[in-house]
């Protein structure tokens, strides 16, 4: 095995014990803590607290993301309407092409902890500015619909930066499957929040603003009390740079100047490119459905299309949640996070080539919530997991590019394409068409990444 540096560390030994049950010979005695969260993952003695900070912070991170998704409907579409709301990502992208370099710049005069501590509080002093202006009658629909999706998109790329910065490999993939419990409990909950603030306590945008701003001030407070924990630790390997600042180049440089970076980029444009076409497959059908139950009905239809994806996103979020509390630590225990790689794109493979002969309604949201559990689950761990064995630069800057613009490059992307297909007169069965391609090429990425991945890791 080639030489490997303290943050690509040697592999664990591992018993033969079934799971979740490991024993090492000269481990420490787990506690209370750790024998209870080894119900959902391989968690060892001493990892219990600083993963259980973790887990409550990307459940935090995500319940204020869901707060002001909610609260930046009513502000796009009143005052921006649905266009202004669909050209929202190609800002986005524009703009994110300025902030990843900026945000490399910083981190190289920080250490960890003073970034990622930093710019959460940055964002959350934002949102007190959105609410004073929205307060004071400005129009801030289309900024705050942008600056919500930058937000998102960088604050759980940051998160799990600081979680790779934490944690060796094996560590890492063995602890992120609980921590990405967090992630999935923190949408579900964060959705059924706001809708019941809105409707039980009249909850204006600019209230959620407020609320959002006080739990991003919890997240940095955890962020803080995880970084405590785990420096304290004197057996932990990562520990030796933790007051380093993160230098190299920026991540635009890190990621074309490494294949295996390039690839991990394709992959996220892959997967955005289809998954968003799936959802415009869906509205298609469900706007269809809505005009031939109540042809003319307006309000009906309203009322057809908002009851069906309320019901869409809680069995998405529901699905996701338990498919992240009980089977994607199994997963990538038994096959692993180069074979669990392929699960998606042969299960979207199926999936759209059903549809292009099937466009049944059924069909279609049976997939969409099959796909969409599946991404926001285990695809999402192992997304996290393939920045496990790169450097430090590359895990906080590199990433930052990855998980920003180049995601939001795919939502740009994907758009052009409907619309391209909208000009062609591309059919419902010709868009399902195209995914089932397209779930083709990601197959083969996802294979020339694994062999990158196998020469990185063990």
């Amino acid at each position: 095995m080639s030489k490997r540096t303290d943050y690509q560390s040697l592999p664990e030994l591992k018993s033969q014990v079934s799971f979740p049950a490991f024993a090492v010979e000269g481990e420490k005695q787990r506690g209370p803590l750790e024998r209870f969260l080894s119900l959902f993952a391989d968690v060892r003695a001493g990892e219990g607290l600083g993963a259980l900070l973790l887990t409550a912070n990307v459940l935090l991170l995500l319940g204020s993301y869901y707060l002001l998704k909610t609260a930046r409907e009513p502000l796009i579409l009143t005052e921006g309407g649905a266009s202004v709301k669909a050209y929202s990502s190609a800002g986005q992208a524009a703009l994110l092409m300025l902030l990843v370099p900026l945000y490399g710049m910083a981190g190289a005069r920080m250490n960890r902890l003073k970034l990622v501590v930093g710019l959460t509080l940055f964002f959350a002093s934002h949102l007190l500015v959105f609410q004073a202006l929205g307060l004071a009658g400005a129009k801030i629909g289309v900024a705050f619909y942008i600056w919500v999706g930058i937000f998102n998109v960088f604050v759980i790329s940051q998160f799990w930066a600081f979680a790779n910065d934490l944690y060796t490999e094996a560590q890492g993939k063995r602890l992120f499957p609980m921590i990405g419990v967090g992630a999935s409990l923190g949408a579900l909950v964060g959705a059924q929040a706001a809708a019941w603030l809105f409707k039980s306590f009249q909850f204006t945008p600019y209230t959620l603003m407020a609320c959002a701003a006080g739990v991003l001030a919890i997240c940095a407070s955890l962020v803080w009390m995880a970084n405590r924990v785990e420096t304290s630790r004197g057996d932990q390997v990562m520990n030796r740079h933790a007051e380093e600042p993160i230098t190299g180049a920026n991540g635009f440089q890190l990621v074309f100047q490494s294949r295996y970076l390039r690839m991990v980029a394709l992959l996220i444009v892959l997967l955005n490119v289809v998954n968003t076409t799936g959802e415009f497959l869906l509205s298609s059908v469900v706007e269809q459905e809505a005009a031939r139950q109540f042809a003319g009905d307006k309000t009906a239809m309203r009322g057809f299309i908002g009851g069906f994806y309320g019901d869409y996103f809680s069995w998405v979020n529901l699905l996701g949640l338990l498919l992240q509390t009980l089977a994607v630590s199994r997963i990538i225990t038994y096959i692993g996070v180069r074979g669990s790689l392929f699960i998606l794109p042969s299960l979207a493979l199926t999936s759209y080539s059903v549809m292009a002969v099937a466009p049944i309604l059924a069909v279609v949201r049976g997939a969409k919530i099959l796909e969409n559990s599946i991404d926001y689950s285990l695809q999402n761990t192992i997304r996290q997991t393939l920045f496990l064995p790169t450097s430090r630069a590359e895990k906080y800057k590199a990433k930052a590019a990855i998980d920003t613009f180049f995601m939001r490059a795919g939502d740009v992307l994907q758009a052009g394409l409907v619309k391209l297909g909208g000009e062609l007169s591309v059919g419902f069965a010709g868009f399902a068409w195209f995914n089932a391609g397209m779930t083709l090429v990601w197959l083969w990425i996802a294979s020339r990444l694994g062999r990158e991945h196998r020469r990185m890791g063990f």
